[in-house]
């Protein structure tokens, strides 16, 4: 018997499709979100020279996606980079990767209360100036909507994610074509904005590479996903290759729009305000409101996908049994991980009240030890996929990129970016980033001295999954069959 049934039922098969999987690969990434938060800690590092830290990212990170999609199409999985990277290099890392994404996801979803309880407040055209209380309650109440749709399983989810990031797509492709058809106030655009002529010893690379590497975390939620995805392999992580292209034009578009009307002095000056500042300039008067909103309902989605991507993850470890067994319960009739949800909740609202009382400066250090602990399971995951696929690299020149040279470059680049911001990040940073990673190994050692089977894997091998589809009459890796239930049990192999 398969260890999912053993748990007491799978995971809804079929509750989205190809186009949810695309929705929910840009919610994750929180477009107005990101740029709302992250585009002014990325032009304090870099400068003018934000897009070319968003492009030569972009480039390494769609590896990473296509490492997800190959690692997705063999075993679609809900602990994705915990199953994937525990079966090909390790279960240690692999343990550690997973650790990696409840922790990251955690500590994002405790940290973005705050702005969405200031957008909603800002839209009521209410000051929230000096105070953090009255911002973090109402931001309370958005998580716990968040939390109770996710209860309801991930087809309503996907209902509500279309509807909210739907609306914040239009509003953001709105905004950026007025914004490029607007002339410019504060400089000509120039083609050096993607070179390297603007790096020096007081903006670098290396600090600008980290924020955009968490500027693109979160289209992986695809990934966890697989399991409740129409078309099993076939279907796992094409959302996530196309949700980075997406942001990515995006991100780019708003950076250029912001050198161009409002210039980089304008937002280091004042860069809470930054947005109303940049509105303004392309329609005085409610430009500013239609950011904010769009930055509420990108809040809100991105909750949403955090909140799905850490209880898959918790789903699966507790159905392996290398963390407790009741986050493997699901809800029997909705077929949702209502335990580890119930858990991811709760502890993300007692940080969220933990850090009531600081600064913007813990929010920075924040996000940058979440860019650690992002560019660890990301690295890990890439090199996975070119280990597992080793024997077919080189049958094709489309192979060899796509399969191997792409991820592989991707994992090399998310390894350096770790080796080099750890030098130049400040203690709470490292603490956030490394320290709770390293409580991982707690549990993990507790779970191997139980002699878990999950410590004991069986290895992905690429020719064994395409002679088990055969052996049921499914031809490729297009299997028919549903994710969930399935008799070849490849979803948690251990």
């Amino acid at each position: 018997m398969s260890k999912h049934v053993a748990a007491g039922g799978g995971l809804r098969a079929d509750a989205l499709g190809r186009f949810d999987s695309v929705v929910m690969a840009v919610a994750g990434c929180g477009p107005a979100y990101t740029i709302a938060v992250t585009l002014p800690a990325l032009i304090a590092a870099v400068g003018v020279a934000g897009p070319a830290v968003l492009l030569y990212c972009a480039i390494p990170m769609v590896g990473i996606a296509l490492a997800f999609r190959h690692l997705g199409r063999l075993d679609p999985n809900a602990g994705a980079a915990y199953a994937w990277v525990g079966r090909s290099l390790h279960p240690f890392l692999g343990f550690l990767s997973g650790w990696a994404v409840v922790v990251s996801t955690t500590v994002f979803m405790a940290s973005s209360a705050r702005p969405a309880g200031s957008a909603t407040l800002a839209l009521l055209g209410l000051d929230t100036s000096g105070s953090t209380l009255l911002p973090t309650a109402v931001g309370a109440l958005w998580f716990l909507l968040v939390a109770g749709v996710v209860m309801f399983g991930a087809r309503i989810s996907a209902h509500a994610q279309t509807l909210i990031t739907g609306a914040q797509l239009l509003l953001l492709v709105v905004f950026a074509v007025a914004a490029m058809a607007k002339d410019g106030n504060a400089a000509d655009f120039s083609l050096s904005w993607f070179g390297f002529g603007h790096f020096g010893s007081e903006h670098t690379f290396v600090t600008g590479a980290l924020i955009a590497v968490f500027a693109y975390w979160g289209w992986d939620v695809t990934s966890n996903l697989g399991e409740e995805t129409r078309g099993g392999r076939r279907g796992s992580g094409f959302g996530g290759v196309i949700g980075v292209l997406m942001v990515f034009a995006l991100f780019t578009v708003f950076t250029i729009a912001v050198n161009i009307l409002i210039g980089t002095d304008a937002v280091r000056r004042s860069p809470d305000d930054f947005l109303t500042v940049l509105g303004d300039a392309v329609w005085p008067g409610w430009g500013g409101r239609l950011l904010v909103l769009a930055v509420l309902l990108s809040t809100v989605a991105t909750l949403n996908t955090s909140l799905i991507q850490a209880t898959r993850t918790l789903f699966a470890m507790g159905r392996d049994r290398t963390l407790p067994p009741a986050f493997g319960r699901l809800h029997p009739r909705r077929q949702a991980p209502w335990t580890a949800t119930a858990v991811v909740a709760t502890v993300a609202l007692v940080c969220t009240a933990v850090t009531l009382g600081s600064g913007a400066g813990l929010l920075a250090d924040a996000l940058s030890g979440i860019g650690l602990q992002i560019a660890f399971y990301y690295g890990l995951t890439a090199f996975s996929a070119v280990v597992v696929h080793r024997k077919t690299l080189f049958t094709s020149a489309g192979s060899f990129l796509l399969v191997g040279a792409w991820p592989l470059c991707g994992g090399l680049f998310m390894l350096w970016i770790l080796a080099q911001s750890v030098t130049e990040l400040n203690a709470a940073a490292l603490t956030i980033g490394l320290g709770t990673l390293a409580l991982g190994t707690v549990p993990m050692l507790a779970s191997w001295f139980r002699g878990r089977s999950y410590f004991q894997p069986s290895p992905l091998d690429p020719q064994r999954a395409q002679d088990v589809d055969e052996s049921y009459g499914v031809t490729g890796h297009d299997p028919t069959r549903a994710a969930s239930g399935r008799p070849d049990e490849l979803l948690t192999d251990f």
